[in-house]
């Protein structure tokens, strides 16, 4: 059996670590089917961390990935944060919530000494980032391990900083990806283009292999980028209806609709541009506010009224993570999506 170069699995398809929609059991049955399983590590404990850690470990059969953000933690700013309260309040009230309740706090960490500490007793074959790669002593010490590096790039300019930093491999992550946009050397949004754009600007700007990734839901996408020069394949959205998946009802509804249709990159749920579903509070508020506190502080104040709405079966203010691209969602099996796309079943 011929294995991937880069990633040691049969098949060049990485499933696109998804916060908040996944878990393990998403990730082993992409492992189980030869494709490169991820884990989403931004939002969980350092407890729920280990126990992911320990599943996959003793599970995955093949490698696997868990995946980190390189983000800066931002000041907190109260003149900001009280605008942004402020601009909540009339849909808190709708809701029957009270604004002045809502808790302080960000819910996502960046990758840090302790993540990696986690990581020693494993070693998992594959680490990724998103915005940037960790500070180079953190680096250094996964790289020490054999872990092969990758990391997301939205433009040229980002993908040669990456490789001059040390990693190992490439995901292009053209615009029409769902989920958070990677891009950590500028805030322009003009900068961003389409996978189909990005891919071979990478492949030909850089030595390292290219993993594509936006927009890409079935074998002949695939197909398509690799006679581009993708080395590999990243895949979120078409995995998202998925059993495996904890995709919320909400959310599952919302990709079968006709609203899937329509996505926009807001920053209304975190503080960061990411491509979504757009609904109620993208339309009314968004989809770019300058009012949203810097990422991830923007999220806080919003999950109270994405709890309240869901228990009423509304998408209204819930962060319906989809790329552009979403013919590929289906409810199938993982493993049967995995194989689909490489045109084997």
């Amino acid at each position: 059996m011929t294995m991937h170069p880069l990633l040691g699995t049969r098949l060049p398809i990485i499933q696109a670590p998804m916060a908040g929609v996944q878990d393990s059991k998403l990730a082993l049955a992409v492992c189980r089917a030869g494709g490169l399983g991820s884990i989403p590590a931004a939002m969980l404990s350092p407890d729920a961390l280990a126990a992911e850690l320990k599943i996959m470990h003793e599970q995955a059969a093949g490698p696997w990935n868990v995946n980190f953000f390189c983000h800066t933690p931002p000041t907190p700013d109260d003149q900001r944060e009280a605008a942004w309260r402020s601009a909540l309040a009339p849909y808190y009230r709708e809701l029957g919530l009270v604004v002045e309740s809502i808790p302080s706090g960000a819910g996502r960490r960046p990758f840090d000494a302790e993540a990696l500490e986690l990581l020693r007793e494993y070693k998992p074959p594959v680490v990724s980032f998103h915005f940037g790669l960790p500070l180079p002593e953190l680096l250094d010490e996964l790289k020490s391990w054999g872990t092969r590096v990758i990391s997301s790039a939205t433009t040229v300019e980002e993908a040669q900083w990456l490789q001059a930093h040390g990693a190992d491999a490439v995901i292009a992550q053209g615009l029409e990806a769902g989920g958070h946009r990677g891009m950590f050397l500028t805030e322009d949004m003009t900068t961003q283009v389409g996978t189909f754009a990005l891919l071979p600007q990478i492949v030909a700007a850089v030595r390292l292999p290219v993993i594509a990734a936006g927009g890409i839901a079935d074998a002949p996408g695939v197909c398509a980028a690799m006679a581009l020069g993708a080395a590999a394949i990243q895949i979120g959205t078409a995995y998202l209806l998925c059993p495996e998946a904890d995709t919320s009802a909400v959310h599952r509804a919302a990709l079968q609709s006709e609203a899937a249709a329509h996505t926009a990159l807001t920053n209304l749920f975190s503080g960061r541009p990411a491509r979504g579903i757009v609904n109620r509070v993208i339309r009314e508020l968004g989809p770019i506010s300058e009012l949203a506190p810097a990422f991830p502080l923007a999220g806080t104040a919003i999950t109270p009224l994405r709890s309240a709405a869901e228990k009423r079966h509304s998408g209204d203010f819930s962060p319906l993570w989809a790329g552009q691209n979403v013919r590929g969602c289906r409810a199938i099996s993982a493993a049967e999506l995995t194989l689909q796309l490489m045109g084997e079943s």
